[in-house]
């Protein structure tokens, strides 16, 4: 019996062996007439439902095709469509190359354009042969923007807008999604995050020009990771080109609130070589940027002055000068072993160093004169009172790679090798990556001088409060508060493993898909804060500010206005020139309870599983259906601080183990070669922030205020519905226009409550903690348009447009305390606009951009009142370039000409919480592209 089911198990393997050889493959690559790969080319068999889609190599293939005569059609937006007969047989692997040449054919004339529109029809053929809702943005066009990092590139994309740092866009909002409810990858990969206690990654770590293709997935697919409730942004990196190809950038400019230079370089080389089986491609950018912003910030308060019901209880100055220097580098290797076997190695490393100095000037605690009635009234709203006063000097140690600034160095690296496999019906596809992320901000000074002075205290204005002294040689008499360096280190480990399989079925109507993957991280961050007292006297005249070598910090006039006037700070160059390990002349204290809550351990394996199908109903109509199963194991350390006994102990390990499924379906209706309609339903995740996880205790004795962690929090899960129509135009464009909706259950928001009985800490004043919440409803709709006129008669052919607009609208339900408030999820901007102007020729171009979003919520606080804003802004961007033969070119571009502030307001948009300015930053350089 056992030998009969052996030989019957044989007998069926080897009659699946003889169907997955019995058919033919037809594989190759689609170029066009510089030798330039061409992605999501269409390559169909004339009279079959037989063809394929190029990927970003230009590569195609397809599988099990039954031996006989056949055309071959190749289709490309923008180019001029090709056919060629062939002839196939049985087990045969047919390999042809197709070279496209750039032209569309109206009233019977073949019209050809020129490199101008190239990029833009890579992105848009992308785009529209893709199974999924997307926006493709190809490195041509990102070329054509004025944009330093990548995340001012994808802010142009519709629905998306971005959180500013320092007047670079960083933190990614997708169609109202704060950063952590979307992902970020790198050729397919995750990005871990630098960042100590979220899952945010940094989009103005890596610069545009390391980056060939943006690929925004709006509706994911079962085969894609699902944490990605706003959407997932996939980096591509270069792909090494069909022959010889040389490129680069040599830049230089000036940012308008420093005065100082820009110096920006890059390079591409990349080859194939070895018989053009090994393809070769390495780019190098390097971004040496001197800026920095003028800022203040204010905190308001309710009294119990029937009076003053509202006033200002803390208000900064803050001067930052910072130094940012960018390098960035990839390498790209695949090799052919045969023709159905491939390998594929991209490596990218991304390193960025920030040496910031900050001057602040602060005084708070000034709702209390109004509660005691300690205070004149000069005029309605102007103030004489008294305020605890400091002022703080951040910096760093005096070494070679510090500089006496507060260093924050940054670096990604991502490291995937891939290959893919061809066994006649049935395709292999594998990568393993191992990714890593830091940050280090080593020997992290600060010195402050602090007490109780007289200050004016000015709120007439509420868009423009301000604080000052009412003597600024008070200043000089502060006295010593603290010297403290502090030494912070974070880092992620990713390593990461997926394998996926494809089998036509159904008469090859149908593609059968499974597969799985495994990721697997840890994260950590180790943390120090060491406080000094000086034994001996530090100047002349003893420890105060005046006694100390300090200067004013007023070399510029503040862009929030002259009124704004830091005033005078300890040296940086003394304070990083302090012998601080010297114990003679300072006193030492390891300040445990300063930093031993923040730092954390924590493990975490996501391994997950999908089947899906991609069927071909008709010509016409086609469908995704799958399932995908997400598994998630975690183990999270962190530490309480007991403040009255002044110890601390690792708390209890927590686990957790739990599996989402996630079932989805995707419609693409051809309505005609050009016109589509797509249908999505998806079901997506979002895992709560490290940190948040973590069951640390904070306690503040000061004010008595607790933050703790929360290991109960779960997951937030999203329903999200995507309908897209897409017309795309011969001439290259595309006019788009749908909706979507987001069904969001467990959202993650931080809760404030006070008057809490904490059972460690007793009686408090409040409670902050992250909780999940009830229910989001998310829904709007997005429109975009992207049109050459060349329809116009002459010159006037050299004009375009590139424009988008989003509208989102939320609510939510189960925030508690807040229920009758109809609060909008954090980060929902209403409404979204880009446009750009752009008149081009074959040897200019020239682009005048706006970007603008609403403001949006962006912290929920205790009530109305405590509620954090961010607000609307509008950036103007112009950028020209001329070239001056086919393969140089000179350029200029001219960023922030609105001068446009990052912005919150606290409660209403009249009272300011922080307002920071960045000025005007222009840069003029040469590019060169040499290509065989």
């Amino acid at each position: 019996m056992k030998h009969r089911l052996l030989i019957s198990a044989i007998s069926l393997l080897m009659l699946f062996a003889q169907n997955l050889y019995a058919q033919a493959v037809l594989r190759g690559k689609i170029i066009d007439d510089q030798n330039l790969s061409l992605p999501g080319a269409n390559v169909i068999l004339e009279g079959t439902n037989k063809g394929s889609v190029t990927n970003q190599l230009g590569d195609y293939f397809i599988q099990g095709i039954p031996s006989g005569n056949y055309t071959v059609l190749v289709t490309y937006l923008g180019y001029i469509s090709l056919t060629k007969e062939i002839s196939l047989q049985d087990g045969q692997t047919l390999e042809m190359r197709f070279q496209m040449m750039p032209g569309t054919l109206e009233a019977g004339e073949i019209i050809v354009f020129g490199d101008r529109l190239k990029g833009q029809a890579r992105a848009l053929n992308q785009q529209k042969t893709n199974s999924n809702i997307t926006n493709i943005v190809a490195a041509d066009q990102i070329g054509r923007f004025p944009d330093a990092n990548i995340g001012d590139a994808i802010k142009r994309i519709p629905g998306i807008t971005m959180q500013n740092d320092q007047g670079e866009a960083r933190n990614i909002i997708i169609r109202g999604m704060a950063p952590e409810l979307n992902s970020v990858m790198i050729n397919g990969e995750r990005v871990p995050s630098a960042e100590g206690d979220n899952r945010r990654i940094q989009m103005d770590l890596i610069p545009s020009d390391m980056i060939q293709t943006i690929e925004v997935n709006k509706s994911v697919l079962p085969d894609m990771d699902a944490d990605a409730i706003g959407g997932a942004v996939n980096l591509v990196t270069r792909k090494a080109p069909n022959g010889l190809r040389l490129s680069g950038t040599a830049a230089s400019g000036v940012n308008f609130l420093t005065n100082k230079p820009i110096w920006t370089s890059g390079l591409i080389i990349g080859d194939r070589i070895a018989k053009d089986k090994l393809g070769v491609i390495f780019s190098g950018s390097y971004n040496n940027h001197n800026f920095g912003s003028d800022n203040y910030e204010a905190q308001w308060a309710e009294t119990d002055d029937p009076n003053n019901p509202v006033v200002v209880n803390s208000f900064d100055i803050r001067k930052y000068d910072v130094q940012r220097v960018r390098r960035s580098a990839s390498l790209a290797l695949d090799y052919d072993i045969n023709e159905n076997h491939s390998i594929i190695l991209n490596t990218m490393y991304n390193w960025r160093d920030d040496w910031e100095n900050r001057y602040r000037f602060r005084v708070d605690r000034t709702e209390r004169p109004f509660e005691s009635g300690e205070f004149t009234e000069i005029e309605n709203n102007l103030f004489q009172l008294r305020g605890r006063t400091a002022i703080q000097t951040k910096g760093g140690i005096d070494n070679d790679r510090v500089k006496n600034a507060r260093l924050e160095d940054q670096r990604v690296i991502n490291t995937t090798l891939s290959g893919s496999h061809i066994f006649n019906k049935l395709k292999m596809t594998w990568n393993g990556t191992y990714a890593k992320a830091s940050e280090d901000r080593p020997n992290e000074r600060y010195i402050t001088h602090r007490g109780n002075a007289d200050v004016i205290l000015d709120i007439r204005d509420p868009f423009k409060v301000l604080t000052t002294l009412v003597n600024e040689n008070d200043a000089l008499g502060l006295g010593l508060n603290e010297i403290y360096e502090s030494n912070n280190n974070t880092f992620e480990e990713d390593l990461n493993g997926r394998v996926d399989f494809a089998m036509p079925y159904s008469a090859n109507k149908g593609i059968f898909k499974f597969g799985g993957r495994v990721r697997s991280k840890y994260k950590e961050r180790t943390d120090s804060y060491d406080v000094y007292d000086p034994l001996v006297d530090l100047g002349p005249g003893g420890n105060n500010l005046g006694s100390l070598p300090n200067s004013f910090q007023n070399e510029r006039v503040f862009l929030n206005g002259p009124q704004y006037v830091p005033g005078r700070f300890v040296n940086k160059e003394f304070l990083g020139g302090l012998d601080l390990k010297n114990e003679s002349l300072f006193e030492f204290e390891d300040a445990v309870a300063e930093y031993i809550t923040g730092n954390y351990q924590a493990s975490e394996t996501i391994t997950a599983g999908y089947v899906m199908t991609d069927y071909q109903f008709n010509s016409k109509l086609s469908g995704i259906f799958g399932l995908r199963l997400e598994n998630t194991n975690l183990e999270y350390r962190g530490y309480e601080f007991d403040e009255e006994e002044e110890t601390f102990n690792q708390s209890a390990t927590v686990t957790d183990n739990y599996s989402n499924f996630m079932p989805g379906a995707h419609f693409k209706y051809d309505i005609s070669d050009n016109r589509i309609l797509r249908l999505a339903w998806a079901n997506t995740i979002a895992r709560p922030n490290y940190f948040d996880l973590v069951p640390f205790a904070i306690f503040n004795p000061e004010n008595q205020s607790l933050q703790r962690g929360n290991p109960n929090l779960v997951p937030t899960t999203s329903m999200n519905f995507d309908l897209m129509f897409e017309n795309y135009y011969e001439s290259v464009g595309v006019f788009t226009a749908g909706g979507f909706y987001k069904d969001v259950d467990n959202f993650i928001y931080q809760r404030t409550q006070l008057n809490v009985i904490d059972p460690q800490f007793g009686q408090l004043i409040e409670l902050t903690q992250p909780e999940n919440g009830g229910t989001a409803n998310v829904y709007g709709f997005e429109t975009s348009i992207q049109r050459q006129f060349d329809f116009l008669p002459g010159i006037w052919k050299g004009l375009g447009i590139f424009a988008n607009y989003t509208f989102t609208d939320s609510r939510t339900t189960g925030i508690e305390g807040r229920e009758d408030d109809e609060l909008k999820l954090p980060g929902t901007a209403r409404n979204m606009f880009n446009a750009s102007l752009s008149f081009e020729t074959e040897k200019i171009v020239m682009r005048v951009s706006v970007n603008h979003a609403s403001g949006y919520l962006d912290e929920v606080g205790g009530s109305n009142f405590e509620d954090l804003y961010y607000d609307r802004q509008t950036f103007l961007d112009v950028n020209a370039s001329y070239a001056f033969t086919p393969n140089w070119r000179v350029f200029f571009e001219a960023n922030n000409l609105t001068n446009q502030p990052l912005r919150y307001y606290q409660g209403i948009r009249a009272r300011t919480a922080q307002e920071e300015y960045y000025n005007i930053r222009i840069n003029f350089g040469v590019k060169f592209d040499l290509f065989n």
